[in-house]
């Protein structure tokens, strides 16, 4: 009975391991069937929320856990290294255009390539994180040589890292200092405009004031000068309507009496020619004769002051034709 007891509990036991064993293998980190890569991750920064049995993973998708965290310190230059142990399951990690499975996941040529590793953050609730590789060629290669004896996958700044550096950088108390005297010079100016923002408004109420004073009183100027220039603008329009009318009519009056004036001078013409020739035909006139010669003389002489006054009148008229309206008299 006793023996029966013993091995029941025996068997219990047996296959409570063999079901630990099978969840550890079926859902837990361990690989004891596949294949693996080792290598190392070196930090000089915090790596909170980092823990064994972290997952690590290539831009998210799932290629191995974390499975040791040291600390290394150098006493020679005062620093302290943490070195992250991890294991890469090579059959997740297929490269392309390679034969052979050995070299699926060769760390150090993909290091060569630009391999880098970044601390993330798994879940901003428990704050767990986690291990990602991408490649960064541009990322320098900071290796840790005598760190460790696997092969190093370097680090590279993640997010937050790169904000935190930036935010160091800031010259953060110069610019509180210059914040706080920009605060005290705005306090200062609303000080001082509290004190004399009422006597500034006071006086623009008054220049307000003046200056509705003012306009009111120059519309009134320009309302009375208004009405005193509308009778003296409509007698002026008045004159110049007269003005017109005379210009005009003097304009007639030129035309008409310059007619006058050719008729005139074509008369005198066509008179002068008449004596001419009467001139000519007293010349046979014999010395018998000689009274009725110095009578057609006088004549001649008569006709020749008549055409000389004629011409001079004529002349006169041409350079001044306004001596037919005002006369010789008035002309200057």
């Amino acid at each position: 009975m006793t023996l029966d007891r013993n091995t029941t509990v025996g068997a219990f036991v047996l296959g409570g391991v063999a079901l630990a064993v099978a969840a550890a293998v079926m859902f837990g980190n361990f690989s004891l069937f596949s294949r693996s890569v080792a290598a190392v991750v070196v930090f000089q920064d915090s790596i909170a929320g980092l823990s064994v049995g972290a997952p690590v993973t290539f831009r998210g998708v799932p290629i191995g856990s974390v499975t040791g965290i040291s600390i290394k310190y150098q006493p020679s230059t005062n620093t302290a290294y943490i070195p992250v142990r991890v294991r890469l399951e090579v059959a997740r990690t297929i490269i392309a255009n390679v034969g052979s499975p050995d070299a699926a996941f060769d760390v150090e040529d993909l290091v060569k390539r630009g391999l880098r590793a970044q601390l993330q953050t798994q879940s901003f609730v428990t704050g767990q994180a986690q291990i990602d590789l991408d490649f960064d060629p541009r990322s320098p290669e900071d290796m840790h040589p005598g760190i460790a004896n696997l092969p190093e996958i370097p680090t590279r700044a993640s997010a937050f890292q790169k904000a935190r550096e930036q935010l160091q950088d800031l010259p953060l108390r110069e610019l509180a200092g210059n914040a706080n005297n920009a605060l005290k010079a705005l306090t200062e100016l609303a000080d001082g405009l509290e004190k004399t923002l009422p006597a500034v408004l006071e006086s623009l109420k008054v220049t307000s004031d003046r200056s509705g004073d003012t306009m009111q009183a120059a519309t009134g100027a320009i309302k009375t000068l208004q009405a005193r220039l509308e009778p003296v603008l409509a007698n002026l329009d008045s004159t110049l309507t007269k003005v017109n009318t005379l210009a005009v009519t003097g304009n007639q009056q030129l035309n008409q009496r310059g007619a006058d004036l050719h008729t005139l001078l074509s008369n005198a013409n066509q008179a002068v020619t008449q004596a001419r020739d009467v001139l000519n035909e007293a010349k046979d006139f014999g010395s018998s004769r000689a009274a009725t010669r110095q009578n057609v003389d006088s004549l001649l002489r008569d006709l020749a002051a008549a055409a000389a006054s004629l011409r001079g009148f004529t002349a006169d008229i041409e350079q001044n034709p306004q001596l037919l309206l005002t006369g010789r008299g008035t002309s200057k």
